[in-house]
């Protein structure tokens, strides 16, 4: 039996029981594990939204009378250690099942590792399609919209705009590498004539911004297609502002509207940009209202992204477990996030039972500075029920 003193003594517990039910109720522990060290601006806004939500429900009563404890992990940002770290979760600390992750590859790491144990994982932050086609499994969910969905919504935001010469540039790891690939095929199919002219893959959290910067100008592309994010796409954003390089030219990137990005660049923002990202003070919703007030009461700061989602896997969480009436049977679990639907601030989400892909979306828009910071404006919702990979291109490589 857990009690308050027993989680207490977990310094990796981040959700405490209610004391009215601490010494009485089963609880329901469950593992996460996240980049918390190397990526903090996204982490730890994650963090705070999985917390809101899982506090919430424990609040609420737990589900079907079980209180939630999360057991928190870094994973290190690596694939060796994540895998380590979710081996202890598993057989030391005995969770029922993980969520989260941020890197694609560590994401894949623990995927396939879900696949060996043969246990639920639920990926936060992973984008990469391998996720979705031929390194996913029956055991992992994916909540994001992954990198070809939201390359779609950008793709068909400038399809009209008659940029012919494209260039790209994406960090050389799983996610970058599969951005550009998606690009490269979202632009055969849907640009007719458009050709790409310039590819640079700096290395992750490394880049040689000017190096990479005159590259792209050697090019003389009319567009550019930017998959750099965190402390690279500053560098990236500085010296072409410096350079003068995306004047006159058509720049839609990948996440660059996520405020964990886009509020470091402050007035440096590139205005102009078509971006995915998440415009928490734009978003005109009752119960997204209900949700940013509720951050901010608690935290006193706005939602980014990754509170959102944060906020989104918990309110999951309790919807399967709802659904399975707190069984955390492994096949019972599954069955459940294939058939529900789940009631988020920003509308109801599935899970497409074919590759377990949620159907949640992203805001894609322009960049502007306001008051001395960036934002997007011109705004649109773009759900992600009508950007899941094709079905025939999952059949072909999914074996599970």
């Amino acid at each position: 039996m857990t009690t308050r003193r027993d989680v207490l003594a977990l310094a990796s517990a981040l959700i405490l029981l209610p004391p009215a039910v601490a010494a009485a109720a089963e609880t329901i522990r469950i593992g996460e594990l996240m980049s918390y060290n190397r990526f903090a601006a996204f982490a730890e806004p994650y963090r705070n939204g999985w917390q809101l939500g899982i506090g919430e429900i424990n609040a609420a009563g737990g589900v079907a009378g079980k209180m939630l404890e999360v057991v928190s992990r870094d994973d290190g940002g690596t694939t060796g250690d994540a895998v380590r770290v979710a081996e202890e979760l598993v057989s030391g600390e005995k969770v029922s099942f993980l969520f989260g992750t941020f890197l694609s590859n560590v994401g894949l790491a623990v995927a396939d590792f879900a696949n060996q144990k043969r246990i639920l994982f639920i990926a936060a932050e992973p984008l990469t399609d391998a996720l979705s086609l031929d390194k996913g499994n029956r055991y992992t969910f994916r909540m994001r919209p992954s990198t070809w969905m939201q390359t779609a919504m950008l793709v068909d935001e400038v399809r009209d705009l008659g940029v012919k010469r494209w260039a790209v540039v994406a960090p050389n790891y799983e996610y970058g590498q599969a951005a550009a690939a998606a690009f490269r095929q979202l632009l055969t199919q849907r640009m007719p004539g458009a050709e790409i002219v310039a590819e640079q893959f700096p290395a992750l959290g490394k880049i040689d911004a000017g190096a990479t910067i005159a590259a792209l100008e050697q090019a003389n592309p009319d567009g550019i297609f930017n998959a750099l994010f965190a402390g690279d796409l500053a560098k990236f954003v500085r010296e072409g502002s410096i350079r003068g390089t995306f004047e006159g030219r058509t720049v839609v990137s990948l996440l660059t509207g996520e405020p964990e990005y886009l509020d470091p660049l402050g007035a440096e923002a590139p205005v102009g940009w078509i971006v995915t990202g998440y415009p928490w003070d734009k978003i005109d919703d009752p119960k997204h209202r209900a949700f940013v007030e509720a951050y901010q009461q608690k935290y006193k700061d706005h939602p980014r992204l990754g509170s959102l989602l944060g906020y989104i896997i918990a309110r999951t969480i309790g919807a399967m477990l709802q659904e399975t009436e707190g069984s955390t049977d492994t096949e019972t679990m599954i069955a459940a996030l294939e058939r529900i639907t789940v009631d988020t601030p920003v509308g109801p989400i599935r899970f497409r039972a074919l590759d377990n892909q949620s159907t949640l979306g992203a805001w894609v828009g322009k960049l502007a500075v306001e008051n001395g910071r960036g934002t997007m404006v011109d705004v649109r919702y773009r759900d992600g029920a009508d950007y899941l990979l094709p079905e025939a291109e999952v059949r072909k490589v999914r074996t599970d």
